[in-house]
Parts: C-alpha cells; sequence; structure tokens
C-alpha cells in the first residue's frame, strides 16, 4: 500500500513538474518569438522618444548598479556582524529581519520608500528607486553572506588566531577568502533579482522618455516602460514592449548563468 502511495505522490510530482515547465517554455517561447521579431539594432541608439531603448537600458542599469553600491556593502558588513561578532538576541533579531524582508512584496517597499523620499519631494526622481532596490538587495546579501561564512570551518578560524592575527584579520583574509565564491553567486543573483523589479520603481523613479542621467528628476527605466508600452494601444509600443521585455531577459538570464557557473566551479 504504502509503495503504491510513494508511486502515486512520484507521478504527481512529475506531472506538476511537467506542467510547470511546459509553461516556462511556453513564455520563454512566445518571448523568444515575438521579442526577435520586434529587436532591431537601432532600438540600441535611439531613445524611447525617437521609438528605441537606449535610454531606459542605461537608465535600468545605472539604478541597479547604484543600488548594488549600496546594498553590497551594508549586506555584507551585517552578515559578517552577525555569523562573526554577534551573539545572543541582538543577532538573531536581525536575521529574523532579514528573512522577512526577503519574502516581504516588492511594491510594500515601494510605497514604504514612496513615503518618505517621493511625497515629501514633491515628484518621482531616481535617489528614490535606487533606495528601494537597495533595500531590496540587502537582505539577500545577508542571508547568503551568512550562510556561506557558517560553512567555513571553524578550525580555519583558530588557526590564523594561533598564528598571532587579530579576529578582523582572521576574517578579511581567510573566513571571506574561502567563502568568496559563494558571497559572490549571492550578489550576482541579488543583481539578477533587482535589475528585472518594476513594482518599486512605479511608485520612486517612475520613467522617462529621454536619455536623462539627473537622479533628482523621473528615470528613465526598462521595467516601468515595459508595463506602460504594454498598456499602449498602439502596435508598434507593444512591439517595443516584447523587445524590451527580450532584452531584460537576457541580462537578467546572463546573471544567473555566471551565477550558477561560479557554483559550479567550486564544486
Amino acid at each position: 500500500m504504502r509503495l503504491q502511495i510513494n508511486k502515486l505522490f512520484l507521478a504527481l510530482s512529475i506531472l506538476s513538474a511537467l506542467i510547470g515547465l511546459g509553461f516556462l517554455g511556453w513564455i520563454l517561447v512566445t518571448l523568444f518569438i515575438k521579442g526577435v521579431s520586434s529587436l532591431h539594432f537601432t532600438l540600441f541608439l535611439n531613445d524611447l522618444v525617437d521609438g528605441g531603448l537606449r535610454n531606459l537600458i542605461v537608465g535600468q542599469l545605472v539604478l541597479a548598479l547604484l543600488a548594488a553600491l549600496i546594498g553590497i556593502p551594508l549586506g555584507m558588513i551585517a552578515g559578517i556582524y552577525i555569523r562573526e561578532y554577534g551573539h545572543g538576541k541582538y543577532a538573531n533579531l536581525i536575521r529574523d529581519l532579514s528573512d522577512i524582508m526577503v519574502s516581504a512584496p516588492s511594491i510594500v517597499i515601494g510605497a514604504f520608500v514612496y513615503s518618505f523620499a517621493v511625497a515629501p519631494f514633491g515628484g518621482a526622481n531616481g535617489f528614490a528607486g535606487i533606495i528601494a532596490l537597495s533595500i531590496m538587495m540587502i537582505p539577500i546579501i545577508i542571508n547568503t553572506t551568512d550562510s556561506m561564512l557558517s560553512l567555513v570551518p571553524k578550525e580555519l578560524r583558530e588557526a590564523g588566531m594561533a598564528l598571532g592575527a587579530s579576529k578582523y584579520r582572521v576574517i578579511l583574509d581567510v573566513v571571506i577568502k574561502a567563502a568568496k565564491v559563494g558571497i559572490m553567486t549571492g550578489v550576482l543573483l541579488a543583481f539578477a533579482r533587482i535589475a528585472g523589479e518594476t513594482a518599486p520603481l512605479l511608485f520612486t523613479s517612475e520613467t522617462s522618455n529621454y536619455f536623462n542621467l539627473d537622479l533628482t528628476e523621473s528615470f528613465p527605466s526598462l521595467t516601468v516602460s515595459i508595463y506602460n508600452l504594454a498598456n499602449e494601444p498602439e502596435k508598434s509600443s507593444r512591439d517595443l514592449a516584447w523587445a524590451a521585455s527580450f532584452i531584460l531577459t537576457v541580462m537578467v538570464l546572463l546573471i544567473n548563468l555566471a551565477g550558477r557557473y561560479l557554483t559550479r566551479n567550486k564544486k
């Protein structure tokens, strides 16, 4: 009887996996067909106002990179603290809050940042978008850093201290180096997530049809523009949305593949 139940649940699991992969394949094939057919070289030379995507691609990368400059150091410092220095309720509190923030809906983060970085200043701005993306990135890096450092054998720490090195030198020169591949993988995956986010940017930086690097104004965003273009009645706008979706998917896919490649090499 138990063997039959096991076979039943195994069959259901396989069926569920195939259904999920089927929908994923359907989405990717549709995106590839419509995206490639709408793709042409001038998209990378013109801004959205002229029927291109140059300003949106640059704007999305600027937002993600600046958010990473904030999120990576803060996330790593917090992760190192709770693993190497923090003991007791404070470290556990940070760890619990980080776990909660990882699963927090991105639109909630966008609304939170809107309340103090957009509304008081009278309009959307790039700084608010960067803050929202960095808030999303920090807990992912905290969890990754904490988990990777926990895998480093304590004997390495003891050996470093036995040689007379201070604790912070052991952490920098021994522990982090031993866990650097796992940490880098987490950083890349966190970057891939924020690079494809839309909801928090709808509330914070919005988007712009023109090439603009002024972070005090509405800032060009590829993801927000995809949302806007997809709702336009003109076929040309929807074609732009398909092309932008394909470009964004390729960007995120390449970042994820880089993370998987690092993990595979480590193993």
